[in-house]
């Protein structure tokens, strides 16, 4: 499935669903960060997904990373809340989602980096490359994030 992300774009489609999601921003010792290149829009992105019935955002957090990378992980803490209503996210199935997005910061704790259907390429990113890859600027956001010491999580 195909997706298109609009942020502040008046010629975006009308929301019709929003879903608690999560991202997951986690370094390995060196500093690293684990990325995926998502399947259904091209783009680098962190680890995450849809929360499904029956599971915590923290159980959420650790499944999804590890069906996108192969990596477990330990949640260790919240990033940020990022639910902005300019972001619109189209799929080609006809939904159209506001963004909703729990961002939890993770340490690794073991595995071994794969793909899936959802993630084409898999990497342990320098942060000197970052600016090399084609990321979404709300995952930027987020990543910048995740690289400061906040006392307190961001929220919108």
């Amino acid at each position: 499935m195909g997706r298109v992300d609009y942020v502040n774009d008046p010629n975006a489609p009308k929301v019709n669903s929003i879903r608690p999601a999560v991202s997951v921003f986690v370094q390995d010792s060196r500093g690293r960060i684990l990325m995926i290149r998502r399947t259904d829009n091209d783009k680098y992105g962190l680890p995450g997904g849809g929360q499904e019935p029956g599971e915590t955002l923290t159980q959420t957090a650790v499944r999804e990373t590890e069906e996108e990378t192969g990596i477990h992980v330990e949640v260790t803490g919240l990033i940020g809340l990022y639910s902005d209503p300019t972001h619109v996210i189209a799929y080609d199935d006809g939904e159209v989602r506001q963004e909703f997005s729990i961002c939890f910061r993770a340490r690794p704790v073991g595995g071994d980096l794969r793909t899936s259907s959802e993630s084409k390429e898999v990497h342990w990113v320098q942060l000197e490359r970052l600016d090399e890859l084609d990321i979404h600027s709300s995952i930027r956001l987020r990543i910048q994030h995740g690289l400061q010491s906040r006392r307190e999580p961001y929220f919108t």
